[in-house]
């Protein structure tokens, strides 16, 4: 398949992203793209200026691409962490955002990411989720949102919210689901070995 054929998920970091809500996708969608590129998709991560960011806990991680440059995204990844929070007050972010609805079709985000999504206007009158101890701080920032805390992910079409950190993984895994099939999704999550069973 010709790369300008390619479909493409963007990741976003930022300083003080929670890291597994930017890796634990990346994982599942970068495995899946490199292991079935006919699938015909591509994933990359990208920040502000294009410089590598450290996340929550220390760990840095560089960008492939900067936000001036970025190519045309058909999915937007937007993780969360503590550097969500500055991001509800940042209007040049929530415009960003704003101008990625309008163009980018399917917005997804882990943990509080959907707070920066609640702030920018997306999830008006929508059905949504963060993390555990974020939902109160959701549904302030916009009482029309129909918060679901028990959900893991919340698919509403072209808008996908999921709960915190690790629930990004099994939101990614949806995403295959959606953008290949339930068989490639088997596939992938056998590939990584994620069979939750938690030892506590």
């Amino acid at each position: 398949m010709a790369q300008e054929d390619t479909r493409k998920i963007g990741i976003l970091l930022f300083p003080e992203v929670e890291e597994l809500d930017a890796i634990g996708p990346w994982e599942v969608l970068s495995f899946w793209t490199r292991n079935f590129a006919g699938d015909g998709w591509r994933v990359f991560c990208f920040s502000a200026d294009g410089s590598p960011v450290t996340c929550a806990k220390g760990l840095t991680v560089a960008a492939h691409h900067a936000m001036a440059e970025l190519p045309a995204l058909d999915v937007l990844l937007h993780p969360g962490g503590r550097g969500t929070r500055p991001q509800l007050e940042d209007g040049q972010h929530l415009e960003w955002v704003r101008a990625q609805r309008r163009s980018v079709p399917l917005m997804t985000s882990v943990c509080t990411g959907s707070l920066v999504y609640a702030a920018a206007g997306l999830l008006a009158g929508r059905p949504a989720t963060t993390h555990w101890a974020s939902l109160d701080r959701l549904a302030e920032l916009d009482p029309t949102i129909d918060v679901r805390p028990e959900e893991r992910f919340v698919d509403d079409g072209d808008l996908i919210t999921s709960a915190g950190v690790s629930a990004g993984i099994d939101m990614a895994l949806h995403l295959v689901t959606r953008l290949a099939s339930p068989e490639r999704a088997r596939q992938v999550r056998r590939g990584i070995q994620y069979d939750p069973r938690p030892p506590v």
